[in-house]
């Protein structure tokens, strides 16, 4: 029987507040589910591996914004660059340097989120409060001018707790509105911050972009 992707897709972002993007994370799953979602209109997918992004992108419609929502590894940046639409997880200034590197061999600006380190987990990567606020307040848009830094990413602790999730993301959410109103750089809007499951919080403390899996896509 085959997974009712197509059905998925559209329940779910039916329910979907209008000023949430969905992020459909494709990661392992054949071109053939993620074909099936496009026929229903999605058109943002994320992928935790370059090879594999690189490889979808051949094959499948050229219209499809892709999003690179994994661990960025420096010697990868390339091979996506030409076609990456935002990168989620941006957490050293030696990567914003690598993808400003590659974004002006390929005449292009790319947009990217910093990664902040929420989680109560030393697995997890990322900025912390204040490597990100000294980050931005040294005029990222001089430095890197291949690059838009246009939000924020976080991934909360992976546990029951749904009261230490919500923490960790109204946390990340303050800041979020705090380097906002500051207005460092002029299109910072993109808080992406929800998986498959913790996204209703994540939503509830004001996250616009979710990452989801396993719920539209079925395990792995």
């Amino acid at each position: 029987m085959t997974y009712p992707v197509a059905e998925k897709i559209e329940s779910f972002r039916a329910a979907l507040p209008p000023e949430v993007e969905l992020v459909a994370v494709s990661k392992t799953k054949p071109v053939e589910m993620l074909q099936a979602a496009y026929q229903v209109g999605q058109r943002h997918f994320g992928e935790n591996r370059v090879q594999e992004m690189a490889d979808k992108y051949e094959q499948l419609p050229k219209d499809i914004k892709w999003h690179m929502v994994g661990h960025v590894q420096s010697n990868k940046i390339k091979y996506m660059a030409p076609f990456v639409h935002l990168v989620h997880g941006m957490d050293k200034p030696k990567r914003l340097k690598e993808l400003n590197k590659e974004a002006a061999k390929n005449n292009r600006q790319i947009d990217c989120l910093l990664q902040i380190h929420i989680a109560q987990e030393e697995s997890k990567f990322g900025f912390d409060y204040t490597e990100a606020r000294q980050l931005l307040e040294q005029k990222p848009g001089e430095k890197y001018p291949h690059l838009r830094i246009r939000g924020l990413m976080g991934m909360a602790t992976l546990t029951d707790d749904q009261d230490q999730v919500r923490r960790e993301f109204a946390g990340l959410a303050a800041f979020f509105r705090e380097q906002q109103s500051l207005g460092h750089l002029a299109a910072f809007d993109i808080l992406s911050m929800g998986m498959s499951g913790d996204y209703q919080i994540a939503m509830e403390e004001g996250a616009n972009m979710i990452r989801i899996g396993s719920t539209l896509f079925g395990p792995r």
